[in-house]
C-alpha cells in the first residue's frame, strides 16, 4: 500500500484580541506572510492582521488509505486550536478542507512529464 499526501488548510478569524496580542501579531507579520505560506507537517500559519483578522494554517499530514485523510483534518483543527490557545488568542469560524494530493489532477507540466516517462 502506498503512502498518500494530504494538504489540510484550517482558515478561521481571530475575535477578541487585545491591542497587546494585536501588536505582537503585527510584529511577527513577517514571519506569517501569506507570499511565504507552505504546506508543512507542524503547520505554518499566515495572516495579515493590518488588512483583516483572518488566519490560515496549512498542515502537511499522510495516510495508508484514503480515509485517513478524516483524521489529518482532525490532527491539523486540533493542532491549530492548541496553537491558538496557548497564545490566548480568540477566534470563531475555525474550518477545514482537506485535499488528497494522489487524487489531485495532474497541471499541464506534470502531465508533460508523465507523457514523456509513458506513464
Amino acid at each position: 500500500m502506498s503512502t498518500r499526501t494530504f494538504r489540510v488548510t484550517v482558515r478561521g478569524v481571530f475575535d477578541g484580541l487585545s491591542e497587546e496580542q494585536r501588536a505582537a501579531l503585527l510584529e511577527r507579520a513577517a514571519e506569517h506572510d501569506m507570499l511565504r505560506a507552505a504546506f508543512t507537517p507542524e503547520g505554518h500559519l499566515s495572516y495579515d492582521v493590518a488588512a483583516r483578522p483572518a488566519f490560515t494554517f496549512r498542515f502537511l499530514d499522510s495516510g495508508e488509505a484514503e480515509e485517513d485523510i478524516l483524521e489529518a483534518t482532525e490532527r491539523a483543527e486540533n493542532a491549530a486550536r492548541a496553537w491558538l490557545e496557548q497564545r490566548g488568542y480568540g477566534y470563531k469560524n475555525l474550518r477545514s478542507s482537506a485535499e488528497d494530493l494522489s487524487l489531485a489532477p495532474l497541471g499541464k507540466r506534470q502531465r508533460r512529464e508523465a507523457a514523456k516517462k509513458g506513464f
